[in-house]
C-alpha cells in the first residue's frame, strides 16, 4: 500500500512570513503522497480587532457567534489557506486548497450547548477519505482549512488537530498513513523550560505517568488523545515535531504498545 503524510501545522507557523516560507520548503521538498491541514487563530483575531469584533475565548477555545463565523471563514478558507496553496504552487507542488464544505469532504454536529455555548463550532462527524483518496491519488496535495460542514447550519469553525486526525483517520483504508502534528517546540517535552529534552517516544502507560506527574498538561493533552485515537483506527504512525524538522527523525514519536 502507498503510504502518506498528513501534516498539521499551527496558525503561528503559516501566519508569519519567514516561517512559512520555510514549511513551504520543507513540506514540498517531502517525498509522495501528503496533505497539509493549517490553523490560523491569531490572524482571526487580528482581523476580528480590525473589524471591531470582540474576540471571545474559554480555555483557549473561540467562541463562534455569526460574526466572528464571517471572520474565521474569511481567514481560514481565504487567506491563510490561499497564501499557503499560492505558496506550494510556486515551488511546483499541485495544492488544492479546501474546506470541509468543498466536496462535502469533512461534516460535523454543531456542537450541542452543555455548561458554554461555543456557538457555531463543529466537531466532525465524518470525512470523506475516498473522495480525498480520489484526488490525492491522481496527483492533488489537498491544503485543508480548520472548516467543517453542517447541512443545516453550513459551514463551522473546527479544531486544526482534530481535522488532521480524522483525516488521516479515514485515509487508512487507501494508504499507510503518517500523522505528524507540527507547533512551535522541537517535540513534546520533559521539562518546557528545556527545549532539548524532547521525550523521544511515549507510549499508553508513560502518557498516564507523564499527565500524572505534571509532565504533559494543558493544550498538549488533547493532542496527544488525538494521537492515540489515530493509532487506535489504523494510522500507522503519529509523530510531535517541530515544522523545519519535518522528514527527519527528530521528534516525538506516540505509539500504541
Amino acid at each position: 500500500m502507498a503510504e502518506i503524510n498528513i501534516i498539521k501545522v499551527g496558525g503561528k507557523i503559516v501566519e508569519e512570513q519567514d516561517t512559512l516560507e520555510k514549511l513551504l520548503l520543507q513540506f514540498g521538498n517531502m517525498p509522495g503522497n501528503k496533505a497539509l491541514v493549517h490553523g490560523g487563530g491569531r490572524s482571526a483575531t487580528r482581523m476580528a480587532t480590525l473589524l471591531g469584533i470582540e474576540s471571545k475565548m474559554v480555555d483557549g477555545r473561540r467562541i463562534t457567534d455569526a460574526e466572528t463565523l464571517k471572520v474565521v471563514t474569511m481567514v481560514y478558507g481565504g487567506l491563510v489557506n490561499k497564501n499557503i496553496v499560492a505558496g506550494l504552487q510556486k515551488a511546483g507542488v499541485n495544492a488544492l486548497g479546501l474546506t470541509g464544505a468543498d466536496m462535502g469532504v469533512i461534516k460535523s454536529d454543531k456542537r450541542p450547548v452543555k455548561e458554554i455555548d461555543y456557538g457555531f463550532v463543529g466537531d466532525v462527524k465524518s470525512v470523506d477519505g475516498k473522495r480525498l483518496a480520489e484526488l490525492i491519488s491522481s496527483g492533488v496535495v489537498p491544503v485543508m482549512a480548520p472548516l467543517s460542514f453542517n447541512e443545516q447550519w453550513g459551514l463551522l469553525n473546527t479544531n486544526a488537530d482534530t481535522i488532521a486526525a480524522e483525516t488521516a483517520k479515514s485515509l487508512v483504508p487507501y494508504f499507510d498513513v503518517t500523522l505528524t502534528f507540527c507547533f512551535e517546540k522541537k517535540g513534546v517535552l520533559m521539562d518546557e523550560n528545556d527545549d532539548e529534552s524532547v521525550i523521544p517516544e511515549i507510549t499508553p502507560a508513560l502518557y498516564a505517568e507523564y499527565k500524572q506527574r505534571g509532565i504533559i498538561s494543558g493544550g498538549m493533552i488533547p493532542k496527544i488523545d488525538n494521537a492515540f485515537e489515530a493509532l487506535n483506527a489504523g494510522v500507522k504512525k503519529v509523530v510531535i515535531t517541530k515544522a523545519e524538522n519535518l522528514g527527519t527523525q527528530c521528534g516525538t514519536v506516540i505509539v500504541n504498545i
